[in-house]
């Protein structure tokens, strides 16, 4: 008689390589690794059906540390690997790893049409705001001022905001979350990989040598419940240890304003509730910075459409089952004419 086994659930340890993890102790890169194994052990993910694909930079070791398939491909070029691997195998499920400065200054075009193309990838980028692997010089996300070997007066540059970016070049699925608030950073990855298309994850990460506490100002703890609003779908945007603040359209304005319930006739009615199909809040939101405002982490944006993947094999699926069969029925086919004289 034939008996079968159940397969034996995985543990995060078991999606860990062999190989020893060598970031700067302290390094937010652990947490996420950590929240990353965490996720793939809950939603039972194949290993052996996973690949991680990385460019240049401290994030970029990622896929070392990962006891699935991986490429640690070239600087700013991740995206561009890892559609090529999607193509190649569309049941593979793909993970790009990625920093601020790999994935939006050399990555930055790269980043665009991997996400207005929507193929069906995981993006996470970590973003500590600072080149960290190349000693501590400025990045595209690091804030006016900030003082760095390469800008030793302070930076003068308008930062890049990646969730604004990458809902302005048409993301379908735009999420940010804490390196170091595991259990939402789980929910913020799985959500993600539940997406069919491209999904872009903003992982704040703190890098404890060339720009420490750079996040401080949301994510520590004392200040966490008044400079944190946590977005979830059909929801009031709540903060405050009591959650007593709000967010708030001003009227006649596409302008956000801040709002305490019990003050000026202020209900929980009049505060905004997320839409995570909703575009235009979406953006709104991506653009609040603390002190100004709370920082809104959670699922900002998810409105799912065809992926590119999912599309080009429809359309090449299309063409197999034509009756041309040849390059000269080709050239001779359709439309055509004898150029003479």
């Amino acid at each position: 008689m034939t008996t079968t086994t159940a397969p034996v659930p995985l543990k995060p340890k078991d999606y860990a390589s062999d190989q020893e993890v060598r970031w700067c102790p302290g390094c937010g890169d652990y947490a996420i690794l950590k929240g990353i194994q965490k996720t793939m052990a809950e939603l039972g993910i194949d290993p052996s059906n996973t690949v991680f694909v990385s460019g240049i930079g401290c994030a970029a070791r990622f896929p070392y540390y990962m006891s699935t398939f991986g490429f640690h491909t070239i600087h700013g070029r991740a995206p561009a690997v890892a559609t090529g691997v999607k193509l190649a195998n569309p049941a593979l499920d793909v993970w790009v790893i990625t920093g601020d400065g790999d994935g939006l200054s050399i990555g930055g075009n790269h980043m665009l049409h991997v996400l207005r193309r929507n193929v069906d990838l995981q993006i996470l980028l970590f973003n500590n705001e600072i080149y960290g692997l190349t000693k501590g010089q400025y990045s595209p996300t690091s804030q006016r001022g900030t003082r760095s070997p390469s800008t030793p007066l302070g930076s003068v540059d308008a930062p890049v905001v990646p969730a604004s970016f990458a809902l302005g070049v048409g993301a379908r699925f735009v999420a940010r979350s804490v390196d170091t608030q595991q259990s939402h950073l789980v929910e913020v990855l799985k959500r993600a990989h539940a997406h069919r298309g491209a999904s872009f994850v903003e992982i704040f990460q703190n890098c404890v040598v060339f720009n420490d506490q750079v996040f401080a100002a949301f994510t520590e703890r004392a200040v966490a419940s008044d400079m944190q609003i946590v977005a979830e779908h059909g929801r009031p945007l709540l903060f405050g240890s009591d959650r007593t603040k709000g967010l708030h359209l001003k009227p006649g304005r596409l302008e956000i304003e801040i709002v305490e319930i019990g003050r000026d006739g202020i209900t929980e009615s009049d505060v905004l509730v997320h839409d995570e199909r909703n575009r235009t809040l979406a953006t709104l939101l991506a653009g609040l910075r603390p002190p100004a405002f709370p920082m809104v982490i959670g699922v900002l944006y998810c409105d799912p459409a065809p992926s590119y993947d999912g599309e080009v094999l429809a359309q090449l699926d299309r063409a197999g089952a034509t009756d041309i069969w040849s390059i000269d029925e080709l050239l001779h086919s359709g439309h055509t004419w004898n150029v003479v004289g």
